[in-house]
């Protein structure tokens, strides 16, 4: 029960940051399983087991909040389920850690041009939906063999094309949980899942924090948000840097 109190209080705070600025549940969660020693493909099999519990309440939340276009939300959710199982077979027979470094370096760059666009005064605008489904598919991949990810690459790039934070967090939300849904399902057809307790945990704290993340995401001022987007990447991807390169 301790155990599991401890994993209900990281998806809890997990959940609490990704729900409110589109990423981090799955960065945060793994980091924490590998560091207790547990293999990237058994970590991330835990994590996304646990993500599609999480994701479909933070993605139902954001819905009924009216913080999802659905135009947006199909062109994400489709090309990224599949590029989560083509991500999650790979994991399953290929080291995923020497990806990290390349990772880290576009999603540190992203950041940085989302602190900018947050400084700057031009309006904010609609992505360009004919990158999205690309950005869905390699999103979906990166999720997989990574632990986490999918928020950081695709929210950051939405947001650095200039969408809106509100719609564009909503948006990746719930098509996180149609990723999650398909990773986990490769997963369980290849490496198996296990280490119920942890899954457990996360499952909970996670479901409890979604939609008070999701009340934070609609008040929240958008520029505010778009730099706590920004420097969160930044942050992440330098700690993230750093680990794979020691």
């Amino acid at each position: 029960m301790d155990e599991i109190a401890l994993y209900v209080i990281i998806g809890f705070v997990a959940q609490m940051i990704d729900g409110a600025i589109g990423m981090a549940y799955g960065v945060t969660a793994t980091s924490v399983l590998l560091s207790t020693g547990v293999p990237p493909a058994t970590a991330s099999a835990c994590v996304h087991a646990a993500e599609t519990f999480t994701t479909g309440a933070s993605g139902l939340a954001h819905w009924k909040l009216g913080n999802v276009d659905r135009q947006l939300l199909w062109r994400l959710a489709l090309p990224g389920a599949i590029g989560g199982a083509i991500g999650a077979y790979l994991l399953s027979e290929v080291n995923g850690d020497t990806l990290k470094p390349f990772i880290s370096v576009y999603l540190m760059l992203l950041g940085l041009v989302i602190i900018w666009k947050a400084l700057a005064k031009k309006p904010l605008g609609t992505p360009q939906l004919r990158t999205v489904a690309p950005l869905g598919f390699f999103g979906g991949i990166l999720d997989a063999i990574g632990g986490g990810g999918w928020g950081p690459i695709v929210t950051s790039t939405l947001l650095g094309q200039g969408a809106t934070p509100r719609y564009a967090i909503g948006s990746v939300n719930l098509a996180e949980f149609f990723v999650t849904l398909a990773i986990s399902t490769t997963f369980f057809l290849t490496v198996g899942l296990g280490l119920w307790p942890i899954i457990t945990g996360l499952i909970i704290g996670g479901v409890i924090a979604a939609p008070f993340a999701a009340l934070a995401a609609k008040h929240v001022p958008a520029k505010m948000l778009m730099l706590v987007v920004g420097c969160v990447v930044v942050g992440l991807s330098l700690n993230t840097l750093v680990r794979a390169l020691q």
